[in-house]
């Protein structure tokens, strides 16, 4: 962090302002922020040890990307409606087979081997049980096949829908029942990967995307019961 700071303070207030993006964005891509937390661009500035404007500046800009959105008391994470996830899986059908088929094609030799790593290391919270590090080494393996896609007008509408996929996980990864399913589906499109096989990629991500809604709608019937027999309960 002392390294991060010196070096925002050493540009201008653009350059600032860009570096606390990329921090912020690199902290949402990891699932480190949730929905009950709240960024105050004062506490923001205070952290990285600039002043408040190039703070702002990075706030106002994820807002504007559809990351964050403003509230009288800060930014948080938008609220995502259950019609808009659904909505986001169908968008996914549409474009995430061929987003992967032009990734298999794109990936070059490093990038292979850090998808491997982010396999290896959700293999190990499969078998410890860890949830935290399941969830972000499947955060890691999405975003290491998404920055490969070469069509950069497809990368970026996939990624304006993270905040939505992110909701979908925060509700699914506290279920260990689904952490098979994430690892054997990471494990198979990283097997196309390997090959460059397009249509074996594209076929495995429409399965995955499947398997995700499943288990997406399984946890919402379950917090449907729970607060159902709650209230009877009352």
């Amino acid at each position: 962090m002392k390294t991060l700071v010196a070096t925002v303070k050493s540009g201008g207030s653009q350059s600032q302002g860009q570096i606390i993006h990329d921090v912020l964005m690199g902290r949402l891509q990891r699932g480190e922020i949730g929905p009950g937390d709240r960024f105050v661009d004062t506490a923001i500035a205070a952290e990285f040890g600039v002043s408040r404007m190039p703070a702002r500046d990075a706030l106002m800009r994820l807002a504007h990307e559809g990351y964050l959105e403003p509230t009288t008391r800060g930014f948080m994470l938008p609220s995502v409606t259950h019609r808009e996830i659904l909505e986001i899986f169908d968008l996914r059908r549409l474009l995430e087979p061929r987003a992967v088929a032009l990734a298999a094609l794109s990936l070059d030799e490093a990038q292979l081997a850090e998808l491997d790593r982010c396999l290896s290391d959700g293999r190990q919270a499969l078998q410890s049980g860890n949830t935290e590090l399941m969830f972000k080494s499947s955060e890691r393996f999405r975003n290491g096949w998404v920055m490969a896609i070469p069509n950069a007008a497809l990368k970026q509408v996939i990624q304006r829908y993270m905040t939505q996929v992110q909701a979908v996980r925060m509700l699914t990864f506290a279920d260990r029942i689904n952490h098979p399913l994430i690892v054997g589906g990471n494990a198979r499109l990283y097997d196309a990967f390997l090959q460059r096989d397009q249509v074996a990629a594209a076929d495995r991500i429409m399965r995955y995307i499947h398997e995700g809604e499943t288990a997406y709608l399984n946890a919402v019937n379950a917090v449907g019961a729970k607060q159902k027999k709650t209230r009877k309960t009352a």
